[in-house]
């Protein structure tokens, strides 16, 4: 598992994340951090699954602050 985060500004101003798989240990300080990104960038998300994360992520889970995603 390489847990990397790739981040890109685009030329209209938002911000791309892409993600490879993230290890179980450190998926809540990723998640953490996508959050803190949103709430600072003060704009609307979007969410897009690509390659094996589309495949694996097949089910509905909810994190210990609340938040949900398939």
């Amino acid at each position: 598992m390489s847990d990397k985060m790739r981040i890109t500004i685009l030329d209209d101003g938002s911000i791309k994340v892409q993600t490879d798989e993230i290890s179980a240990p450190n998926h809540m300080e990723a998640e953490s951090l996508l959050a803190r990104l949103e709430e600072l960038a003060g704009g609307k998300t979007e969410v897009e699954a690509t390659g094996h994360h589309a495949h694996e992520h097949g089910h509905t889970h909810t994190h210990e602050d609340g938040h949900t995603h398939n």
